[in-house]
């Protein structure tokens, strides 16, 4: 493998693992009813390469985002 191959290879790596995290970011500040619900999600960001297609499709819309006091909206 050459140097551009490999880094062609660690740029998509990248940006894969930036969605990652932002979807984890995500799950973490909604509340989605139970903990077992958000622990679901959390795992299905976590496969590797389309897990955060998969949430950002049918998990995005699923979860409330909290409010500081407390309440929560859609």
């Amino acid at each position: 493998m050459d140097i551009t191959t490999a880094i062609v290879w660690i740029k998509i790596s990248v940006v894969f693992y930036l969605f990652t995290v932002l979807a984890i970011v995500d799950i973490v500040r909604k509340d989605f009813g139970t903990i077992g619900k958000k622990a679901l999600w959390g795992l299905v960001a976590m496969i590797p390469f389309f897990g955060w297609m998969v949430y950002l499709i049918f998990g995005f819309r699923k979860g409330k985002k909290k409010v500081h006091g407390g309440a929560t909206y859609k």
